[in-house]
């Protein structure tokens, strides 16, 4: 991918160098406990709390993640590598394209779109989705609307499955872009109501091969850019983080009704679908039935 020499956005922090302690967000402590009072009264309670002393005793959790409060935020010098600098810069250009390919759309089906932050990060983050943890891979939280990202997971996707390359560095990223835009169109919310119900994984699957597809749209207009082999790039790592490959990969067997994300097979699909046609209203992942996605 030609990415070098090329706009950076500026919609970018950078907080590889903050380590954080209490309060992660989520509704905040109170609202923790208020929860555990109704499900298991006052007994509940005092346990929450008395785990929650036990944990800070052990130097797991801080208190006042159930007793409010802010996090605490420590600065401290981090030791970046040029490999991890330059995926930093990487990232930047690949955020700036995505602005301008949704702008461009949303502003030819007579909306505004407005752009998400991306939040590099080290270990654990503050969200506002709760506490963010490198294991968990990229993430997009819609209750602050921000990208959360570690960037050592590019390790992760080139080792563990096999899924190098800058094109599919780049396919991460405009993934959770993609979830940005739902969220600005209503997608979000609309699966975020099933939570809780039986039908919940297939409308989660439903939503995720979407943003598939707003990364194929995000590849369609980035054609100039692309070097040989990118798409293959993209392709590969949409086929080994689907949630067969995983879960075989894993568990060494495949469990259909707990996909969450798509198969291999629906994700490579939906992202070439984007690809195809580059306009984000092809997108619609929620009117067909689910065994035609």
């Amino acid at each position: 991918m030609q990415w070098k020499g090329r706009r950076q956005s500026g919609n970018i922090e950078d907080s590889r160098g903050k380590s954080y302690r209490g309060a992660s967000a989520g509704g905040g402590g109170i609202g923790i406990l208020v929860t555990i009072f109704r499900m298991f009264g006052f007994k509940g309670v005092l346990a929450a709390l008395a785990l929650g002393l036990l944990l800070w005793n052990l130097g797991i959790m801080d208190p006042s993640m159930l007793l409010g409060g802010e996090a605490s935020v420590e600065q401290r010098q981090v030791e970046i590598s040029p490999v991890e600098q330059e995926r930093f810069e990487f990232v930047k250009v690949v955020l700036a394209d995505t602005e301008d390919v949704f702008a461009a759309e949303f502003n030819r089906l007579g909306k505004q779109y407005e752009q998400p932050k991306l939040t590099v990060y080290r270990g654990k983050v503050p969200t506002a989705c709760g506490t963010g943890d490198a294991a968990m891979g990229p993430f997009y939280c819609p209750g602050d609307r921000k990208i959360y990202i570690d960037l050592g997971f590019y390790d992760e996707l080139a080792k563990t499955f096999d899924a190098p390359g800058d094109f599919a560095q780049a396919y991460v990223v405009a993934h959770e872009v993609g979830h940005h835009v739902q969220k600005l169109l209503g997608a979000s919310d609309k699966v975020n109501a099933k939570r809780g119900q039986p039908d919940f994984n297939e409308y989660s699957v439903r939503l995720e091969l979407q943003a598939d597809f707003y990364a194929g749209v995000w590849a369609h207009h980035n054609r100039e850019y692309l070097d040989r082999g990118d798409i293959e790039e993209a392709m590969r790592a949409a086929n080994a983080i689907g949630d067969d490959a995983i879960q075989k990969k894993m568990q060494g067997r495949v469990l259909p009704h707990s996909f969450t994300h798509g198969t291999s097979a629906q994700r490579m699909r939906w992202f070439n679908k984007g690809l195809v046609s580059g306009k984000i209203e092809d997108g619609d992942t929620f009117s067909m039935p689910y065994q035609r996605l």
